[in-house]
């Protein structure tokens, strides 16, 4: 990894952990332990360029980071749950206003952030959902397009302060309670087995 990209992955943890309204120029050389001359180098357009390129890391090793889970996980049931398990863990790791200022305080990231989520989580799932079925874990009478697009759309509702707000609810729990459940509903008999005994294991 070059040292851009480390100063990238710690600025990416400090977001996650302590969010981004309190963050500035001289807070990030402080933590993320560079010179001025540096985050100049890096990151010329200040702050909106230092969390710009945070989005676009995050969206890169996201695809990484699945592709990793995957290993030696044949199932596409099984790799859908993985999925959905990994967003959870990582907004539970995330204070749970961290979407939100990013939303509101840098509009273009978010931009950046939402479009290339969605395009390569579009095309993740409804691979996954195609594979499911041919693989009979999944029904074969659900509209792969439509469950796709409802899937996409529950995600957008979950991170929506304005529907779940931070203040009043746990966004991690928002996720579990929507997805977790609406998979199982896709199931065979077979499948439902096999999603069972992965949710027995998720808490």
């Amino acid at each position: 990894m070059t040292f851009k990209k480390t100063v990238l992955q710690e600025a990416q943890n400090l977001f996650r952990q302590e969010g981004l309204s309190q963050q500035t120029e001289a807070s990030i050389l402080s933590r993320v332990d560079i010179s001025s001359a540096t985050f100049n180098e890096f990151f010329p357009g200040g702050m909106e360029d230092l969390v710009m390129q945070v989005v676009e890391f995050d969206l890169e090793t996201r695809q990484q980071d699945h592709d990793a889970l995957f290993e030696g996980v044949d199932s596409p049931l099984e790799r859908l749950l993985l999925v959905v398990q990994f967003g959870l863990e990582q907004l539970r790791a995330s204070v749970p206003t961290v979407l939100q200022e990013i939303m509101e305080g840098y509009p273009k990231a978010w931009a950046v952030y939402w479009e290339g989520s969605n395009t390569y989580t579009n095309h993740l799932v409804h691979e996954l959902l195609n594979d499911g079925v041919l693989k009979k874990e999944l029904r074969h009478d659900i509209n792969i397009q439509l469950v796709t697009k409802i899937m996409l759309e529950q995600l957008a509702l979950v991170v929506n302060p304005a529907v779940f707000s931070p203040e009043h609810y746990n966004v991690a729990e928002v996720f579990r309670s929507v997805f977790l459940y609406y998979i199982r509903g896709l199931c065979t008999d077979e499948g439902m087995k096999q999603a069972d005994r992965f949710f027995s294991n998720t808490k």
